[in-house]
C-alpha cells in the first residue's frame, strides 16, 4: 500500500477523536505511575504500527543509505501529537541505534 492510503485506511478504521484521545491517553499515562495502563496503551499503539510496518512491506534495510522512515511519518500523520510522546521518541530512537550498530558494522 502506498503511504497515502495507509493514512486513510488508520483515519477510516479510527475516528478523528478516537485518534486524538489515543495519543491524549499515550501522552497521560506516560506522564503518570500507573505502569499498566500505559502498558495496554503501548500494546494498542504497537499494533497499529506493526499493521502500518506489514503495509509498507518495511523491513530493516541491509545499509542506513536505505533506511525508510516512513511508518513513523504515517503514524505521525495519523495520530496528532504522537510525535510528542515517548512511545514515538523511542521509535526514533531504536532507528539511529540500528542505523549506528549498522555503520559501526560497516564503517
Amino acid at each position: 500500500m502506498k503511504k497515502e492510503e495507509i493514512i486513510d485506511s488508520i483515519k477510516a478504521q479510527y475516528p478523528r477523536e478516537t485518534r486524538k484521545q489515543l495519543v491524549k491517553v499515550v501522552l497521560m499515562h506516560e506522564k503518570g505511575t500507573d505502569m499498566t495502563a500505559l502498558k495496554e496503551t503501548y500494546t494498542l499503539i504497537d499494533r497499529i504500527f506493526a499493521y502500518v510496518l506489514k503495509e509498507c512491506n518495511w523491513s530493516m534495510p541491509a545499509s542506513s543509505e536505505e533506511w525508510d522512515n516512513t511508518p513513523l511519518e504515517i503514524m505521525g500523520e495519523s495520530f496528532p501529537k504522537l510525535s510528542e510522546s515517548k512511545w514515538y521518541k523511542d521509535q526514533l530512537l531504536v532507528a539511529k541505534n540500528a542505523i549506528d550498530v549498522e555503520m559501526k558494522e560497516n564503517g
